[in-house]
């Protein structure tokens, strides 16, 4: 039973998969095919396919895991993603995003002679703000409304600024990530601890690396575009790509980055206030935007005009329910599927009997959790089902926990920003107008690369 389960995921998602390259409607090809193996788990009586408040039908159940889906992430990540598309949206409309690509040119002068250094400066910046906030989505679309337009403006192409902004939320690090609990957690050390003498050891010298993939494939990729058509010219895009003076105070330029500096400042990490203040991504956005309205109200002196751009925050918001809150409900009914019937328990079970050496076996482990998280389009998924294993595994090698963990639970983050259903991916392509299949094939190569090199270096340095 399990191996003709293990079949079946393997030819849904071929399926899948062909269809996506044919560019069907991605929302529809990935429910369709979750509800497939969803019935497939029910009659193979897999794994029990339960919606948390059963109908008292298995018919009605399976629709009822889609309803279910649709309120736990417009509860949580859909609230975020869809007031940080807002918030972007509003900020095109006032012109605060022309602001602060104006002002950012000065400075950033010298970059315009080699944008692509200076959008793979954005990769370490971007990880240092990732531990303090340990949100894949939240961040990357925090990074587009601040950083994205500023790549733009020094010329380097939307699929490059956006690649760079995914790689910038490869490592689940720092305390707060659930990721680094759990690790932390198979090896007996507290987050803190773990995130000091494992992580930063190898997460410090790895992004050199990545860098360095990220900027020649870069280069690579825009060079084939230009020669094939003229990406420019064929494509669109709401985000201005002029450092010409706006016709609004240049104060505004503060609006856009205005969310990220309020996480920053009031993260407990930081340890400004006392008792600390608990600021979220949905509510520093509110915030900010309250503060913008003021300033609009001030610059215009007219409330029709302020509550006409007012209207565009909720414009921006339905368009991102529309491509991509949709997208990611879809995305987890196909990973409920794939999970459903087994597919990563048989990818575990497989692998251990592989009878390789310790290097070898997390090479092979690694890769192979990397490609979990591409196809469920979670690194927590794809960590939290492989992670507890690991330490038996280790223990068989005669080898320390943590030299299999560690790699893993990196790998598995890794794999997120290569996936083309996940979260981070899904947003900030479906902000930016971009194809999220285009972006995942984008960040493939240079991943592979980097997680080749994380093991070889892990080993190397143990």
């Amino acid at each position: 039973m399990p191996v003709i389960a293990f079949l079946l995921c393997i030819v849904v998602t071929t399926f899948t998969a062909i269809y996506l390259y044919r560019k069907l409607n991605p929302q529809g090809v990935l429910m369709l095919a979750g509800l497939i193996m969803l019935t497939f788990a029910l009659v193979l009586n897999v794994q029990p396919v339960i919606p948390d408040k059963p109908t008292g039908s298995v018919v009605f159940d399976l629709v009822k895991i889609v309803e279910e889906t649709f309120i736990s992430n417009l509860s949580r990540a859909g609230l975020m993603i869809m007031t940080i598309g807002g918030y972007v949206a509003f900020m095109n409309h006032i012109k605060a995003t022309n602001a602060l690509v104006h002002i950012s040119m000065k400075p950033l002068g010298f970059f315009r002679r080699y944008p692509y250094l200076a959008a793979t400066v954005t990769i370490p910046i971007g990880q240092l703000l990732f531990i303090t906030t340990p949100s894949a989505a939240g961040l990357g679309l925090l990074l587009v409304a601040s950083v994205y337009p500023v790549l733009i403006g020094l010329g380097v192409s939307r699929l490059t600024a956006l690649s760079v902004i995914a790689a910038a939320t490869l490592f689940d690090q720092g305390p707060g990530s659930a990721n680094t609990a759990l690790a932390a957690e198979l090896i007996d050390q507290t987050n803190v601890a773990y995130f000091i003498t494992h992580q930063l050891p190898l997460v410090i010298p790895t992004p050199l690396v990545v860098m360095t993939l990220f900027y020649f494939n870069n280069r690579y990729f825009d060079k084939k575009e230009a020669a094939r058509q003229s990406a420019e010219n064929s494509e669109t895009t709401e985000v201005p790509q002029t450092s010409a003076k706006p016709d609004i105070p240049l104060i505004f330029a503060m609006l856009p980055i205005l969310p990220l500096a309020l996480l920053i400042v009031f993260s407990p990490y930081v340890g400004l206030f006392q008792p600390p203040i608990t600021l979220n991504t949905t509510t520093a956005m509110l915030f900010s935007l309250f503060v913008s309205l003021v300033f609009v109200g001030c610059h215009t002196r007219n409330m029709r005009k302020t509550f006409d751009a007012f209207s565009s925050f909720w414009k921006g918001m339905g368009n991102v329910f529309g491509s991509v809150v949709t997208l990611i409900v879809a995305s987890e009914i196909f990973s409920k599927g794939l999970i459903s019937l087994g597919f990563i328990d048989s990818l575990v079970d497989y692998s251990t009997h592989i009878g390789l050496s310790g290097i070898a076996i997390a090479a092979v482990f690694a890769l192979i959790i990397f490609c979990a998280a591409m196809l469920m389009g979670s690194g927590n998924a794809a960590f939290f089902s492989f992670g507890p294993l690991l330490p038996g595994i280790a223990g068989q090698l005669g080898m320390p926990a943590y030299s299999l963990v560690l790699p893993l639970q990196l790998s598995a983050s890794m794999g997120r920003a290569a996936s083309p259903i996940a979260g981070i991916i899904v947003a900030i392509a479906g902000v930016a107008g971009v194809s999220p299949i285009e972006l995942a094939k984008r960040n493939t190569l240079p991943l592979i690369g980097s997680i080749l090199f994380l093991i070889a270096y892990h080993f190397i340095t143990l």
